[in-house]
Protein backbone atom coordinates (compact mmCIF):
# COMPACT_ATOMS: atom_id res chain seq x y z
CA UNK A 1 0.00 0.00 0.00
CA UNK A 2 1.84 3.40 -1.02
CA UNK A 3 0.43 6.85 0.36
CA UNK A 4 0.48 10.27 -1.32
CA UNK A 5 2.76 13.33 0.00
CA UNK A 6 1.24 16.15 -0.06
CA UNK A 7 2.21 19.90 0.37
CA UNK A 8 0.13 22.77 1.39
CA UNK A 9 1.23 26.21 2.10
CA UNK A 10 -1.02 28.40 4.36
CA UNK A 11 -0.21 31.97 4.07
CA UNK A 12 -0.86 34.26 7.32
CA UNK A 13 -2.04 38.05 6.69
CA UNK A 14 -0.93 39.79 8.60
CA UNK A 15 2.85 39.31 10.57
CA UNK A 16 1.08 39.60 14.28
CA UNK A 17 -1.33 36.82 13.88
CA UNK A 18 1.84 34.48 14.07
CA UNK A 19 2.65 34.68 17.28
CA UNK A 20 -1.04 33.68 18.97
CA UNK A 21 -1.45 31.10 16.37
CA UNK A 22 1.65 28.92 16.72
CA UNK A 23 2.05 29.44 21.01
CA UNK A 24 4.56 30.94 23.39
CA UNK A 25 7.46 28.58 22.48
CA UNK A 26 5.78 27.26 19.20
CA UNK A 27 4.02 24.88 21.65
CA UNK A 28 0.33 25.11 19.50
CA UNK A 29 2.43 23.95 16.73
CA UNK A 30 3.66 21.00 18.54
CA UNK A 31 0.30 19.98 19.17
CA UNK A 32 -0.75 19.78 16.17
CA UNK A 33 2.22 17.87 14.87
CA UNK A 34 1.82 15.57 17.69
CA UNK A 35 -1.77 15.06 16.65
CA UNK A 36 -0.93 14.40 13.37
CA UNK A 37 1.74 12.64 13.19
CA UNK A 38 2.18 11.73 9.54
CA UNK A 39 3.00 15.34 8.50
CA UNK A 40 5.83 17.88 9.19
CA UNK A 41 5.34 21.63 9.68
CA UNK A 42 7.87 24.33 8.87
CA UNK A 43 7.18 27.93 9.55
CA UNK A 44 9.21 30.71 7.91
CA UNK A 45 8.25 34.35 7.51
CA UNK A 46 4.34 34.40 7.19
CA UNK A 47 4.03 31.21 5.81
CA UNK A 48 2.81 27.99 7.25
CA UNK A 49 3.94 24.54 5.03
CA UNK A 50 2.67 21.18 5.99
CA UNK A 51 4.09 18.11 4.26
CA UNK A 52 2.63 14.60 4.54
CA UNK A 53 -0.10 12.47 3.75
CA UNK A 54 -2.81 14.87 5.79
CA UNK A 55 -1.22 18.04 4.52
CA UNK A 56 -4.57 19.31 3.10
CA UNK A 57 -6.52 18.47 6.26
CA UNK A 58 -3.93 20.01 8.11
CA UNK A 59 -4.02 23.13 5.93
CA UNK A 60 -7.56 23.15 6.79
CA UNK A 61 -7.18 23.53 10.57
CA UNK A 62 -4.71 25.99 10.08
CA UNK A 63 -6.93 28.39 7.95
CA UNK A 64 -9.66 27.96 10.26
CA UNK A 65 -7.12 29.28 13.27
CA UNK A 66 -6.09 31.91 11.26
CA UNK A 67 -9.82 32.68 11.16
CA UNK A 68 -10.14 32.11 15.00
CA UNK A 69 -7.57 34.33 15.65
CA UNK A 70 -8.59 37.15 13.26
CA UNK A 71 -12.00 36.74 14.96
CA UNK A 72 -10.53 38.18 18.46
CA UNK A 73 -10.43 34.39 19.86
CA UNK A 74 -7.04 33.28 22.11
CA UNK A 75 -6.17 29.77 21.13
CA UNK A 76 -4.80 27.35 23.39
CA UNK A 77 -4.28 23.81 23.69
CA UNK A 78 -8.20 23.75 24.40
CA UNK A 79 -9.05 25.41 21.57
CA UNK A 80 -6.77 23.96 19.22
CA UNK A 81 -7.82 20.25 20.50
CA UNK A 82 -11.78 21.49 19.92
CA UNK A 83 -10.61 22.68 16.61
CA UNK A 84 -9.08 19.68 15.02
CA UNK A 85 -11.49 17.59 16.49
CA UNK A 86 -14.35 19.76 14.54
CA UNK A 87 -11.99 19.35 11.17
CA UNK A 88 -12.11 15.74 11.64
CA UNK A 89 -15.64 16.19 11.48
CA UNK A 90 -15.69 18.26 8.47
CA UNK A 91 -17.26 20.79 10.62
CA UNK A 92 -15.72 24.85 10.47
CA UNK A 93 -14.34 26.23 14.02
CA UNK A 94 -14.85 29.75 13.04
CA UNK A 95 -18.45 29.09 11.84
CA UNK A 96 -19.23 27.17 15.31
CA UNK A 97 -16.60 29.30 17.81
CA UNK A 98 -17.85 32.54 16.35
CA UNK A 99 -21.84 32.10 17.19
CA UNK A 100 -22.70 34.24 20.02
CA UNK A 101 -25.95 33.20 22.29
CA UNK A 102 -25.62 36.22 24.81
CA UNK A 103 -23.41 38.12 27.17
CA UNK A 104 -23.56 36.40 30.80
CA UNK A 105 -23.59 38.53 34.26
CA UNK A 106 -20.29 39.03 33.91
CA UNK A 107 -19.99 40.53 30.20
CA UNK A 108 -18.28 37.10 28.85
CA UNK A 109 -19.97 36.01 25.57
CA UNK A 110 -21.64 32.86 25.90
CA UNK A 111 -21.15 30.41 23.29
CA UNK A 112 -21.60 27.08 21.83
CA UNK A 113 -17.52 25.44 22.56
CA UNK A 114 -17.67 22.42 20.32
CA UNK A 115 -19.57 21.43 17.04
CA UNK A 116 -21.91 18.94 19.11
CA UNK A 117 -22.90 22.07 20.98
CA UNK A 118 -23.79 23.70 18.11
CA UNK A 119 -26.31 21.18 16.61
CA UNK A 120 -27.61 21.54 20.16
CA UNK A 121 -28.64 25.13 20.05
CA UNK A 122 -29.36 24.96 16.85
CA UNK A 123 -31.91 22.50 17.62
CA UNK A 124 -33.62 24.24 20.27
CA UNK A 125 -34.09 27.44 17.52
CA UNK A 126 -35.39 24.92 15.46
CA UNK A 127 -38.13 23.02 17.36
CA UNK A 128 -40.79 22.91 19.93
CA UNK A 129 -39.09 20.27 21.72
CA UNK A 130 -35.80 19.60 21.95
CA UNK A 131 -33.75 16.72 24.02
CA UNK A 132 -30.39 16.87 24.43
CA UNK A 133 -28.46 13.48 25.45
CA UNK A 134 -24.92 13.38 26.99
CA UNK A 135 -22.82 12.94 29.66
CA UNK A 136 -21.95 15.53 32.50
CA UNK A 137 -20.00 18.66 31.31
CA UNK A 138 -21.46 18.88 27.93
CA UNK A 139 -22.98 22.11 29.14
CA UNK A 140 -26.45 20.43 28.08
CA UNK A 141 -27.89 22.45 30.71
CA UNK A 142 -25.60 25.55 31.22
CA UNK A 143 -26.75 26.26 27.24
CA UNK A 144 -30.35 25.56 27.46
CA UNK A 145 -30.61 28.18 30.79
CA UNK A 146 -28.60 30.65 28.19
CA UNK A 147 -31.20 29.86 25.47
CA UNK A 148 -33.67 30.14 27.89
CA UNK A 149 -32.88 33.60 29.34
CA UNK A 150 -32.44 35.04 25.31
CA UNK A 151 -35.87 34.08 24.53
CA UNK A 152 -37.09 36.20 28.18
CA UNK A 153 -34.57 38.94 27.22
CA UNK A 154 -36.37 39.22 23.34
CA UNK A 155 -39.67 38.97 24.62
CA UNK A 156 -40.07 35.08 22.88
CA UNK A 157 -41.67 33.49 26.04
CA UNK A 158 -42.94 34.92 28.96
CA UNK A 159 -41.47 33.14 31.66
CA UNK A 160 -38.93 30.58 31.93
CA UNK A 161 -39.73 27.55 34.16
CA UNK A 162 -36.76 24.85 35.54
CA UNK A 163 -37.55 22.12 36.81
CA UNK A 164 -35.78 18.92 38.35
CA UNK A 165 -36.66 14.90 39.89
CA UNK A 166 -35.67 15.11 43.24
CA UNK A 167 -35.25 11.52 42.46
CA UNK A 168 -34.75 10.94 46.93
CA UNK A 169 -38.43 12.17 47.49
CA UNK A 170 -38.84 9.92 50.83
CA UNK A 171 -37.16 9.90 53.99
CA UNK A 172 -33.94 12.10 52.87
CA UNK A 173 -36.04 15.11 52.33
CA UNK A 174 -38.06 14.74 55.29
CA UNK A 175 -34.94 14.64 57.47
CA UNK A 176 -33.68 17.85 55.78
CA UNK A 177 -35.08 21.31 57.58
CA UNK A 178 -37.51 24.16 56.26
CA UNK A 179 -40.67 23.91 54.24
CA UNK A 180 -40.71 22.20 51.13
CA UNK A 181 -38.65 24.65 48.89
CA UNK A 182 -35.91 24.10 51.25
CA UNK A 183 -35.89 20.63 51.42
CA UNK A 184 -35.86 20.40 47.42
CA UNK A 185 -33.22 23.18 47.47
CA UNK A 186 -30.07 21.29 46.95
CA UNK A 187 -31.58 19.67 44.31
CA UNK A 188 -32.46 22.42 42.41
CA UNK A 189 -29.37 24.51 43.17
CA UNK A 190 -27.37 23.68 39.69
CA UNK A 191 -30.31 25.59 37.75
CA UNK A 192 -30.47 28.03 40.14
CA UNK A 193 -25.92 28.48 39.32
CA UNK A 194 -26.89 28.51 35.50
CA UNK A 195 -28.82 31.40 35.87
CA UNK A 196 -26.81 33.11 38.30
CA UNK A 197 -24.34 32.68 35.42
CA UNK A 198 -26.19 34.77 32.87
CA UNK A 199 -27.65 37.16 34.61
CA UNK A 200 -26.51 38.56 38.20
CA UNK A 201 -27.69 38.02 41.54
CA UNK A 202 -29.79 40.22 41.97
CA UNK A 203 -31.01 40.09 38.45
CA UNK A 204 -32.28 36.76 39.06
CA UNK A 205 -33.45 37.57 42.17
CA UNK A 206 -35.70 39.86 40.49
CA UNK A 207 -36.95 37.51 37.76
CA UNK A 208 -37.59 34.97 40.78
CA UNK A 209 -40.09 37.06 42.76
CA UNK A 210 -41.92 38.33 39.67
CA UNK A 211 -42.85 35.32 38.21
CA UNK A 212 -40.61 35.30 35.64
CA UNK A 213 -38.33 32.95 36.22
CA UNK A 214 -39.73 29.58 38.17
CA UNK A 215 -37.58 26.87 39.79
CA UNK A 216 -39.50 23.65 41.01
CA UNK A 217 -39.48 20.19 41.90
CA UNK A 218 -41.06 18.06 38.76
CA UNK A 219 -43.86 17.14 40.69
CA UNK A 220 -45.23 20.89 40.75
CA UNK A 221 -46.25 20.54 36.87
CA UNK A 222 -48.64 18.48 37.66
CA UNK A 223 -52.26 19.52 36.91
CA UNK A 224 -50.47 22.75 35.29
CA UNK A 225 -51.14 23.42 30.98
CA UNK A 226 -47.63 26.10 30.63
CA UNK A 227 -48.00 28.26 27.88
CA UNK A 228 -45.92 30.63 26.57
CA UNK A 229 -43.03 29.04 28.70
CA UNK A 230 -39.04 28.10 27.78
CA UNK A 231 -39.26 24.58 29.84
CA UNK A 232 -36.32 23.48 30.77
CA UNK A 233 -36.68 19.80 32.53
CA UNK A 234 -33.11 18.81 34.04
CA UNK A 235 -32.10 15.40 34.86
CA UNK A 236 -34.88 13.37 33.38
CA UNK A 237 -32.77 10.10 33.47
CA UNK A 238 -34.51 10.18 36.83
CA UNK A 239 -37.82 10.54 35.76
CA UNK A 240 -40.10 7.20 35.79
CA UNK A 241 -41.98 6.75 32.34
CA UNK A 242 -45.47 8.32 34.06
CA UNK A 243 -43.46 11.17 35.02
CA UNK A 244 -42.29 12.07 31.91
CA UNK A 245 -45.22 11.51 30.02
CA UNK A 246 -47.46 13.47 32.62
CA UNK A 247 -44.42 16.38 31.65
CA UNK A 248 -44.39 16.30 27.78
CA UNK A 249 -48.52 16.41 27.91
CA UNK A 250 -48.30 20.13 29.88
CA UNK A 251 -46.53 21.62 27.15
CA UNK A 252 -49.07 24.74 25.92
CA UNK A 253 -49.42 27.06 23.06
CA UNK A 254 -46.41 29.17 22.64
CA UNK A 255 -43.87 27.09 24.95
CA UNK A 256 -39.96 25.72 23.64
CA UNK A 257 -38.71 22.85 25.84
CA UNK A 258 -35.59 21.23 26.50
CA UNK A 259 -35.15 18.24 27.99
CA UNK A 260 -31.73 17.52 29.09
CA UNK A 261 -30.41 13.77 30.94
CA UNK A 262 -27.55 11.52 31.05
CA UNK A 263 -29.02 7.93 30.54
CA UNK A 264 -25.25 6.44 32.11
CA UNK A 265 -26.73 8.05 35.65
CA UNK A 266 -29.86 6.40 36.45
CA UNK A 267 -30.65 7.09 39.79
CA UNK A 268 -34.14 6.40 40.10
CA UNK A 269 -35.65 3.62 42.27
CA UNK A 270 -36.12 0.72 40.49
CA UNK A 271 -33.75 2.35 37.37
CA UNK A 272 -36.91 2.43 35.15
CA UNK A 273 -35.91 5.83 33.98
CA UNK A 274 -38.32 7.89 31.45
CA UNK A 275 -35.84 8.79 29.16
CA UNK A 276 -34.36 5.40 28.36
CA UNK A 277 -36.15 4.15 25.02
CA UNK A 278 -38.22 7.35 24.38
CA UNK A 279 -36.52 8.34 20.95
CA UNK A 280 -37.98 5.15 19.33
CA UNK A 281 -41.24 6.13 21.17
CA UNK A 282 -41.04 9.50 19.98
CA UNK A 283 -39.76 9.02 16.82
CA UNK A 284 -40.90 10.86 13.89
CA UNK A 285 -42.91 13.76 15.22
CA UNK A 286 -42.67 16.78 13.90
CA UNK A 287 -41.36 19.85 15.77
CA UNK A 288 -39.14 17.25 18.23
CA UNK A 289 -35.16 16.34 18.21
CA UNK A 290 -32.47 14.31 20.24
CA UNK A 291 -29.09 15.75 20.11
CA UNK A 292 -27.02 13.33 21.55
CA UNK A 293 -23.38 15.18 23.30
CA UNK A 294 -20.48 12.57 23.10
CA UNK A 295 -16.82 13.23 25.46
CA UNK A 296 -15.94 15.50 23.19
CA UNK A 297 -18.43 18.00 23.96
CA UNK A 298 -17.10 17.59 27.38
CA UNK A 299 -16.05 21.46 27.96
CA UNK A 300 -14.73 20.98 31.63
CA UNK A 301 -11.24 20.23 32.27
CA UNK A 302 -9.36 17.75 29.84
CA UNK A 303 -9.58 14.32 32.05
CA UNK A 304 -13.73 14.68 32.28
CA UNK A 305 -13.75 13.90 28.76
CA UNK A 306 -10.48 11.47 29.22
CA UNK A 307 -12.96 9.97 31.76
CA UNK A 308 -16.00 9.71 30.01
CA UNK A 309 -14.39 8.23 26.80
CA UNK A 310 -13.20 5.51 28.85
CA UNK A 311 -16.52 5.10 30.01
CA UNK A 312 -17.88 4.80 26.87
CA UNK A 313 -15.42 2.79 25.38
CA UNK A 314 -16.20 0.29 27.63
CA UNK A 315 -19.83 0.27 27.51
CA UNK A 316 -19.27 0.03 24.17
CA UNK A 317 -17.21 -3.68 24.58
CA UNK A 318 -19.84 -5.08 26.66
Amino acid sequence: MTTSTSTVTVVVPAGHLMAPLVGSRDELLRQVEAAYPGCEIRVRGNEITIVGDRAHEVGRLFEELVMLVQQGHTLDSTAVRRSMDMVDEDQRPSAVLAEQLMRGAKGKPVRPKTAGQKRYVDAIRQNVITFGIGPAGTGKSWLAVAMAVHALQTKEVARIILTRPAVEAGERLGFLPGDLMAKVDPYLRPLYDALHDMVESEGAQRLLEKGSVEVAPLAFMRGRTLNNSFIILDEAQNTTPEQMKMFLTRIGFGSRVVVTGDVSQVDVPGGRSGLIGLERILTDIEGLTFVHLTSKDVVRHRIVGDIVAAYERNEAKS
